[in-house]
């Protein structure tokens, strides 16, 4: 009875959960059959109607795995479109789902597609980024050939923003890692493709002979394909460029001629034709060995070529070598006339490099008037261009910084690497530990170091007040031997003078007794004063006055020196005597670093020092009339840290207010202890 229980108690659990799976499995079914209805139908509209038919059975799932593949295969069948505006929206929708599920190699494939989506729509920051984060997701999966590709668009899009040794860098990765596979003919045109790139950036940068070395290297690669008459003919047109700048016009001209050989093959391909036969006919003139005539009807033929197949590109540089060529002949309108094509094309077409080289002509060209305007307006975009090349180099480090950080913040999706991570947790815990003990040694080094350098500036202060000790022992000795010969020489004299006109005030007569009387007078005050000069002379008045004149001595000599006017202040309430040492030493230091930090960074003309007590508590301040500086932003040198370190030594406080043009003034408050 019991056993008949149980088995209806499990049918009717399971055949729900059959009938579930049952109806799950013919969604599956219907999805696989859109998707491959979208792959074989013809005609896109009919292939993404298909496609969008399969995203909405998907998300009747509710499986973000199944919705991220139907979703995938339409943005697949975009790209293949060349629909480029409707990539946005599917591939942002596509890399949340890949997020998600933190499906790597998903992820990496679609920020590769974000990456051209927004190179086609010249978004440079943008598409930068996403092929830098498929690099990086690339290199963690060890996908060697997609991970070059990333490094190639990386590379192409810093040649294009005229970032060319950041180009390089991308370039010369991309090719260790295209060396290390296969020898198929992808790899091979890959391969040349990033010579040729390097060799060009080389050229860019002026290292004609690297640029060289570098064409060589990409023809090694074309030659073993099969078909290479392209690869060959655009390498060796390239080097025959750079000995025209090497002004090597003789083997120009060699690469030139060997070319010229095959001139039906040439003109397979009109616009490389025509760009070739402009260049070569521009060589033949700077050699100087061919005729004028030859060289024009060159000139001729390539610009009617270029111009009849609309190429921007070969019309500007046809154009720009006949403008020189004319121009050096004295033949101004004809120079003029091509300066112009190429100029006007340049602009429409935002080609900085022929912008410039179009500016310089027209300056040569044209009357004087004209073109002081040409070459002020070189020197600006010359200039704009220096500088956006410098933001453009600090932009692309900036992108890979900030897309480290993510990659750093996702890195836990790989599981498979956990002991790696462990490994790495143990040998950082090891260099951490390293570098405490170390930072630890270097710590007690300095404080001991610090602690000497206090026991020496306490000597020298000691020093210091010693010899003004012997001074002022000096000083009071010799005003006290001062007084003795007064009182015991001058005023013994005159005390004699005195009792001797005394007796002699008995005559009589009246003139005698007032001249008596009136020099008797005299010496009386001549005693009061000399009295009055012996017990000054007597009186040490100069008593704690010492720590003063050693801090006026410091200020006099550092002022004269850094050319200040300086006012020292001193509160007579404090008792200098009764202060240790140790607190008159950082007092000192303190003051002499504020003014060299016055003299090195605030160019100011006055200082203003003053020493004041209130409710036994002593206030330094330091006031200048310099510069200034923001509190706020600016960064602690050794001087300031210096200081805060002697304000904590005394117990003190310290305040700086100081804003830009407004001086600075620096306050510090410690007790008197």
């Amino acid at each position: 009875m019991y056993q008949k229980i149980i088995i209806i108690l499990v049918l009717f659990f399971l055949l729900p959960l059959n009938a579930q799976n049952t109806s799950f499995n013919r969604q599956l079914d219907s999805i696989y059959f859109y998707r491959n209805l979208a792959k074989e139908a013809v005609g896109f509209d009919k292939k993404i109607e298909y496609a969008q038919y399969a995203i909405k059975l998907s998300e009747a799932t509710h499986q973000d795995s199944t919705i991220l593949k139907s979703k995938r295969l339409l943005a697949t069948l975009y790209l293949r479109k060349l629909d480029v505006n409707s990539l946005f929206n599917i591939n942002h929708e596509n890399l949340k789902l890949a997020t998600k599920l933190k499906d790597s190699m998903a992820i990496a494939s679609i920020t590769t597609v974000l990456g051209y989506y927004h190179q086609q729509k010249a978004q440079i920051d943008s598409s930068y980024y996403y092929y830098y984060t498929s690099y990086k997701v690339y290199k963690a999966l060890n996908e060697e050939k997609r991970e070059a590709d990333a490094l190639f668009n990386m590379a192409s899009i810093q040649f294009s923003q005229r970032d060319y040794i950041g180009c390089e860098q991308s370039a010369i990765d991309a090719i260790r890692l295209f060396q290390s596979l296969p020898r198929t003919d992808e790899n091979l045109d890959n391969l040349w493709a990033l010579y040729n790139l390097i060799a060009i950036a080389s050229d860019k940068l002026g290292a004609y002979d690297k640029a060289i070395e570098y064409h060589h290297k990409a023809l090694t690669y074309s030659d073993q394909l099969s078909d290479n008459y392209l690869y060959t003919l655009y390498s060796n047109s390239n080097i025959a460029l750079i000995y025209k700048e090497l002004k090597d016009y003789d083997r120009a001209l060699e690469i030139y001629h060997d070319l010229f050989k095959n001139k039906e093959l040439l003109l397979e391909e009109p616009v490389n034709y025509a760009l070739i036969l402009g260049d070569y006919a521009y060589i033949k003139y700077l050699s100087k060995n061919y005729k004028t005539q030859e060289i024009s009807q060159m000139f001729t033929e390539a610009y009617k070529i270029s111009d009849s197949l609309q190429d921007h590109y070969s019309i500007m540089s046809v154009s720009l070598n006949a403008s020189e060529y004319y121009n050096n002949l004295e033949k101004k309108d004809s120079a003029l006339f091509f300066v112009n094509r190429a100029y006007t094309i340049a602009k429409e077409t935002n080609t900085n490099d022929v912008i410039l080289k179009s500016l310089m002509l027209k300056a040569e060209i044209e009357e004087e008037s004209k073109a002081k305007v040409y070459l002020t307006d070189y020197v600006k975009l010359s200039d704009s261009l220096q500088n956006k090349e410098r933001n453009i180099r600090n932009k692309f480090a900036r992108i890979e910084f900030e897309t480290d950080q993510i990659v750093e913040r996702n890195k836990q999706m790989a599981k498979e690497r956990l002991w790696l991570l462990i490994l790495s947790i143990g040998l950082m815990f090891t260099l951490l530990l390293l570098y405490i003990i170390v930072s630890q040694r270097n710590k007690n080094k300095e404080l001991k170091f610090n602690q000497q350098q206090q026991e020496t500036n306490e000597e020298i202060y000691n020093l210091m007040l010693s010899q003004q000790d012997k001074i002022d022992e000096a000083r009071v000795a010799e005003k006290k031997r001062v007084s003795q010969e007064i009182h015991d020489g001058i005023l013994s004299r005159l005390f004699g003078i005195r009792l001797n006109l005394d007796s002699l005030n008995m005559s009589v007569q009246p003139e005698a007794i007032k001249t008596r009387e009136k020099c008797l007078g005299d010496l009386k005050e001549i005693e009061v004063d000399l009295r009055q000069v012996s017990h000054e002379l007597n009186t040490d008045f100069v008593s704690g006055s010492n720590y003063i004149s050693i801090i006026r001595t410091l200020v006099e000599t550092q002022t004269k020196a850094y050319k200040l006017k300086y006012d020292l202040i001193n509160d007579d309430n404090i008792d200098w005597d009764e202060i240790s040492n140790k607190t008159k030493i950082h007092y000192y230091r303190i003051i002499q670093e504020s003014l060299q930090n016055i003299y090195k960074h605030a160019g100011a003309s006055f200082v203003n020092i003053s020493f004041k007590q209130k409710n036994n508590v002593i206030c330094l301040t330091i006031a200048d009339n310099g510069s200034g500086f923001d509190v706020n932003k600016a960064r602690k040198g050794i001087g300031l840290k210096n200081i805060y370190t002697r304000v904590q030594e005394i117990d003190g406080k310290l305040d700086i207010q100081s804003t830009a043009d407004s001086g600075t003034k620096i306050s510090i408050t410690a007790p008197n202890n």
